[in-house]
């Protein structure tokens, strides 16, 4: 028998900040993180995952889901597109 091991979803909301900022994953289970944005964005308009060289446009009153790589431990930061709010996904070893 085989076992499956189920996505890791966790939800980030974009308002005035990221709420969570700090993200803990598990290394080698696929995970996404859910952006979930209000209406009120300015620069948090613009996502940037500067390690990963991924750039993605969150758009009001929605949510975006992006797939983060957990194959290796570590840190992945993100910012706006100004680089004044900022966050951090922690892969931590399983």
């Amino acid at each position: 028998m085989m076992f499956f091991k189920k996505d890791q979803v966790k939800k980030v909301v974009v308002d005035a900040g990221y709420k969570p900022d700090v993200i803990h994953l598990k290394r080698g289970v696929p995970a996404k993180l859910k952006f979930k944005t209000s209406d009120n964005l300015g620069c948090l308009d613009e996502l940037v995952f500067k390690e990963l060289d991924q750039t993605y446009n969150l758009e009001k009153s929605s949510t975006k889901v992006i797939e983060i790589p957990t194959d290796q431990a570590g840190e992945i930061n993100f910012a706006c597109g100004m680089d004044m709010f900022r966050g951090k996904v922690i892969i931590d070893e399983a």
